[in-house]
């Protein structure tokens, strides 16, 4: 036969009553339904499941290898059913991360950090989109939300507007680029251009600034970390294009110097990208909100874009 969910809360519920008439008043049924459903019970599985006579009530053998079951089963159900119930209303769920911007990490994780504080039960997980295409990986449920300046427009995908930001061309102090008020591509042919390891088509110096003017550097180097970009800058490696709110630090201790691309300069817009609808759970609106919050808090040079879902 079927054993029942019921059937386990019943003998729980003896167990912990120790009679059959305070167990029918803890489960809401009659004294004579919750004994016609243990006898069938005991029927069907052609069993004693506790004695009917003496105080306190004791468990046959059978009983209590099926109130161990009980007390094992039961708990992690109702453990599961109170967190589907909060997913439900907004208030627990899952928040998995991609990073496109690289040097993000300087105000996401206090954004986190700030988070977790108001959002306890919400599971989170933060990756760097190196080697991996992290919008398809959204569209496919890998991931809940992607952060990103290249927003593309694929289906099911949304995106919400953080903050605009100004790129800058990182040279070396005394490179002879800094004598000029801004950058131009063509300025860029001789040198080297030090990015982060991912295809030059999720670079937004090359998508934005050098490929429309037919320019290419003379070489290109990777790093992974932003402060291994500087580092190799400062000693007159190559260049680099980082956000102004990335160097901002570095700049005003004299470590390289910067300048603009383009006369009026190469601003980007920086997005958190949600599956379409999921972007409307309480918990993912109010990561949306505290990154932010923080973000405006944290860095210099930022602009604030008004709220839309699609760039």
């Amino acid at each position: 036969m079927m054993l029942e969910v019921r059937h386990l809360r019943t003998l729980r519920a003896l167990h912990q009553c120790g009679t059959l008439a305070k167990a029918a008043e803890r489960l809401h049924v009659t004294q004579s339904a919750l004994s016609h459903q243990l006898k069938d019970l005991e029927q069907r599985l052609e069993v004693r499941l506790y004695h009917r006579k003496g105080r306190p009530l004791r468990f046959t053998p059978a009983g209590e290898r099926l109130l161990k079951l009980a007390e094992r089963v039961l708990p992690e159900m109702e453990c599961a059913l109170a967190e589907l119930q909060r997913m439900r209303e907004g208030e627990s769920g899952r928040l998995h991360i991609a990073i496109e911007c690289h040097s993000c990490f300087e105000w996401l994780m206090p954004a986190m950090d700030a988070y977790r504080a108001d959002w306890p039960e919400v599971e989170m997980d933060v990756t760097l989109a190196y080697s991996f295409e992290p919008l398809p990986a959204l569209v496919r449920g890998d991931l809940d939300l992607v952060i990103t300046s290249d927003p593309q427009p694929l289906p099911g995908v949304v995106y919400h507007p953080l903050f605009r930001f100004q790129g800058v061309l990182v040279m070396a102090n005394g490179h002879p680029l800094t004598r000029k008020s801004w950058i131009e591509p063509t300025d860029l042919r001789n040198e080297t251009l030090i990015t982060y390891p991912v295809p030059t088509r999720r670079l937004d110096i090359y998508r934005h600034f050098l490929e429309p003017a037919g320019v290419a550097p003379a070489e290109r180097r990777t790093a992974e970390l932003t402060l291994v970009i500087l580092q190799l800058v400062a000693s007159r490696r190559g260049v680099a294009a980082l956000p102004d709110w990335a160097v901002h630090e570095h700049l005003e201790r004299g470590y390289v110097s910067a300048r603009p691309m383009g006369r009026k300069g190469m601003w980007g817009t920086l997005y958190c990208a949600f599956p379409e609808g999921v972007g409307e759970a309480s918990y993912l609106r109010a990561f949306l909100d505290t990154a932010r919050t923080i973000s405006f808090q944290t860095l210099r040079g930022i602009r604030p874009v008004e709220d839309k879902q699609q760039p």
